[in-house]
């Protein structure tokens, strides 16, 4: 089964989640903001998706700012507990299949992530 981390005002998201029920694909759904992720889980998940945090982050939201400023530069272990209180940092869809996991796009990317 697919697990797929979502931001119910994300439209990609919400795209994500509408192509899996379209095509019978099971999936759970890990909704974001509502259940947000622990420190441990926030680890586990960037280890699957072989990728930094600062990777994974919005930086079109003023939170980003607030946090990190105009830097590209970004001290990990700090991202990580700010994205633990600050969800909506995450960029979602994000999904998860055993040990590993893709950023949800594009979704040519999301069909191949699926199948194989």
């Amino acid at each position: 089964m697919i697990k797929v981390i979502h931001n119910n005002k994300c439209p990609k998201s919400k795209a994500i989640l509408e192509y899996l029920d379209e095509n019978d694909i099971k999936f759970q759904i890990i909704d974001i903001e509502r259940d947000p992720l622990s420190m441990f889980e926030l680890r586990t998940l960037f280890k699957k998706l072989n990728k930094n945090p600062s990777r994974i982050l919005r930086k079109s939201k003023e939170i980003y700012n607030k946090y990190f400023g105009t830097s590209d530069l970004v001290n990990e272990d700090e991202a990580l507990k700010i994205i633990s209180q600050n969800p909506e940092l995450i960029q979602c869809p994000i999904l998860i299949k055993g040990k590993v996991a893709m950023p949800g796009n594009p979704l040519e990317n999301v069909k191949f992530f699926i199948e194989n």
